[in-house]
């Protein structure tokens, strides 16, 4: 028995409908996934020790530091530059500031410039790995301990990188659930002294 045309188009229709949903919906994690092993687009690894191999050649790291539009604190890189080793583990700091009368949590995004040094720069641990919660008031120094992979030196596009720059932009998000639970007890039992 053969199926109405019409039918037979309306399946089709449904079908490439939700093969394409399906397919914007893994975009995003396939792309994040792809950026995270190969450094492209920026994104930096993530090293779980320091480099074996220091080698003589040097390059300069520049800290940019933006917030998002909606992310009322103030951050910015505690110094702009450094030179080191290819190779050489550095420790460098970023200041964060909420000037409100209230808690903030924040999420830093990065990557770095120019994109094929992304496969080569190495986070050993790194404020942004977690989010952040500053109190009303509050300033703090986040380190991020990195090195730049000697395997850059023979790559074919990276090979002559001297300068990479290393940004971060901090977005506002929502309070984590157990801060949010002390502040809530903490007005609670201000609420009952009063």
């Amino acid at each position: 028995m053969a199926m109405d045309p019409n039918k037979k188009t309306a399946a089709t229709a449904a079908g490439v409908v939700l093969l394409m949903g399906g397919l914007a919906w893994a975009s995003v994690p396939f792309y994040s996934w792809f950026c995270q092993v190969t450094g492209f687009g920026g994104v930096t690894q993530v090293a779980e020790g320091t480099s074996n191999t220091i080698l003589d050649r040097e390059i300069t790291i520049r800290f940019d530091a933006t917030t998002d539009s909606a992310m009322p604190w103030e951050f910015k890189p505690v110094q702009r530059q450094m030179t080191l080793r290819i190779g050489e583990d550095a420790l460098a700091f970023y200041e964060a500031y909420n000037p409100t009368d209230h808690p903030i949590a924040g999420q830093a995004t990065y990557n770095v410039a120019p994109y094929e040094a992304g496969g080569f720069f190495n986070k050993i641990q790194c404020f942004c790995f977690t989010e952040q919660v500053l109190m009303p008031g509050e300033r703090v120094q986040m380190p991020v301990n990195f090195f730049v992979d000697p395997e850059m030196v023979n790559d074919r596009d990276a090979k002559y990188i001297n300068h990479i720059t290393l940004s971060y932009t901090f977005y506002q998000i929502d309070l984590p659930q157990e801060t949010q639970a002390a502040l809530d007890k903490a007005e609670d039992n201000e609420t009952d002294v009063n």
